[in-house]
């Protein structure tokens, strides 16, 4: 890929101007990729019938529906990397009134499980996505690897950003 001339692509310039301004790069590049991620989300799931929810709705949803298994809010929020428990909660109080899910429990804990709406929700989802996203992705040339070796990259920053933000918590 082509570098550009005028410098990286960024959001905050004055961010970019230190050691590592390839940085700056992604991060504005995961602003960007994370804003239609969420906009893709929502309208998707609107196309197969819900379009009630948020983007942060339909994460919780898939990760509950994830292998059929009964989640514990715990469960979500580690999957999720999320910290509040409070957002989890109110999005499968959304989810269960809007009839995709159950609760229950699992010792202590309250559990949460797909309803059969909750899995033909799901089911269309995935249905769209195949069409609009997956066959667009394949069209564009996006190779499989690529996509693979991104995920990895995503994988290794959301740990260095996780343990930045601790560090930063006792500076």
């Amino acid at each position: 890929m082509a570098k550009n001339k005028l410098g990286p692509v960024v959001s905050s310039a004055h961010l970019a101007e230190s050691s590592f301004p390839e940085v700056s790069e992604f991060e504005f590049g995961l602003i960007v990729a994370g804003n239609g991620f969420y906009r893709w989300m929502t309208r998707a799931m609107a196309a197969a019938g819900f379009p009630e929810l948020s983007a942060f709705d339909v994460l919780v949803l898939h990760t509950v529906r994830h292998r059929d298994r009964e989640k514990t809010l715990a469960d979500i929020c580690l999957v999720l990397n999320v910290e509040d428990t409070h957002t989890v909660n109110y999005a499968v109080k959304k989810l269960k009134s809007a009839g995709l899910v159950s609760d229950g429990r699992r010792g202590k804990e309250k559990s949460v499980k797909a309803t059969e709406l909750g899995r033909e929700a799901c089911s269309k989802y995935a249905e769209v996505r195949e069409q609009l996203l997956l066959d667009a992705a394949h069209t564009a040339g996006l190779p499989a690897d690529k996509a693979s070796e991104l995920a990895g990259i995503l994988r290794l920053m959301s740990g260095l950003y996780d343990q930045a933000a601790r560090a930063a918590t006792v500076v």
